[in-house]
């Protein structure tokens, strides 16, 4: 006669063993199960997690983790979640890890040095596997530096600190804001402004110098009046437009910062009877998917969102297994989006 299962009362502490025995397979499959292992087939999978859902049983993660040191816990700090484009990444980076069997906790920093800094701290007190880090405004290499000191896993997404010697992940800005800015040269404009974005940041440093480049190289000289650093905002581009169409030489064009200022800087022009795409060329960065849906539709550089978060979370299990590896990085390659709002200066 064949033994039963052993059935199992509601009050007793359900094991492993006890797992096993109703799904009908060994206790080192189930652990494998339990772990979210690759190794185990479909089938049997499913077997197992049928029995955990009948019994109720509830996976000891901290004795997990004790057993392996990990708490498959990852801290992710955002500069800004309330930017279009953060907002993208955040999600992206979220699903990265999800698929790779690790729970996020999420910190929006504001661009606040100490909440930046505070979240940190409380990660590493719970002991979280890494960090992936999109820098606040004025982060320096010793607010992270003590992180690599510390054997703490941390990879920088978006924005990058020279000298922190973390991994990161990003996009190769500059070449994105030359090839932008040439296009407009391109198209015979010869007084191009820069609009938004700040030195304070590697992201507003890059697309600076990716202005210079262009307009260097093109025998143009750089107008300081007509660069103008600034908050990433609708407000900010429509009055910065409007002043800078007073001047006695004014653009006729102007790359923007991101997509979110391009939209203000055409909304400034509307407001004083200017047609962006007819009277004036406007360039975004970021290619939110806004972008397409405007009158005229926005010119811009598209960034892979999608690629800088998988990079992102890639590099930080590889940081995890191999700590002592050399620091690498991985930048995603900028693609212009040419529509209705680039065009040649007005007759």
């Amino acid at each position: 006669m064949n033994e039963q299962p052993k059935i199992i009362r509601p009050r007793e502490r359900l094991t492993l063993q006890d797992l096993a025995a109703h799904a009908g397979v060994s206790r080192a499959t189930v652990s494998l199960v339990l772990g979210k292992s690759p190794l185990v087939a479909e089938k049997t999978r499913q077997r197992v997690l049928q029995s955990v859902r009948e019994l109720g049983y509830v996976y000891n993660r901290g004795a997990a983790n004790l057993r392996t040191r990990r708490t498959h816990t990852i801290g992710v700090a955002i500069n800004e979640i309330t930017n279009p484009y953060f907002t993208e990444l955040t999600a992206v980076i979220q699903l990265a890890f999800l698929d790779l069997g690790r729970t996020v906790f999420f910190s929006n920093s504001d661009e606040e040095l100490s909440r930046q800094e505070q979240f940190i701290s409380t990660m590493r007190e719970y002991n979280a596997d890494g960090l992936v880090v999109c820098p606040a405004q004025g982060t320096k290499v010793e607010h992270l530096k003590w992180l690599k000191d510390q054997g703490m896993a941390c990879v920088l997404m978006s924005r990058d600190v020279p000298g922190s010697g973390l991994d990161y992940a990003g996009h190769a800005n500059e070449n994105g804001m030359r090839l932008a800015t040439e296009h407009l040269i391109s198209l015979g404009h010869r007084r191009i402004a820069m609009i938004g974005g700040s030195d304070l940041t590697s992201t507003g440093m890059e697309r600076h110098a990716g202005y210079r480049r262009a307009l260097t190289s093109h025998g143009i000289p750089l107008a300081p009046e007509l660069m103008v650093p600034g908050l990433p905002s609708r407000s900010f581009g429509a009055s910065t437009i409007r002043q800078l169409l007073t001047l006695d030489e004014p653009p006729t064009a102007a790359v923007c910062f991101n997509d979110v200022i391009a939209f203000g800087v055409m909304l400034g022009l509307r407001q004083i009877g200017r047609e962006p795409g007819r009277d004036f060329a406007v360039f975004g960065y970021d290619d939110l998917e806004e972008a397409e849906l405007w009158t005229p539709a926005l010119s811009t550089v598209k960034i892979d969102s999608q690629a800088i978060g998988t990079a992102a979370a890639q590099l930080l299990l590889e940081r995890i297994d191999h700590p002592d590896a050399p620091p690498r990085r991985s930048l995603s390659q900028p693609k212009l989006m040419i529509r209705e709002s680039s065009c040649p200066p007005a007759a």
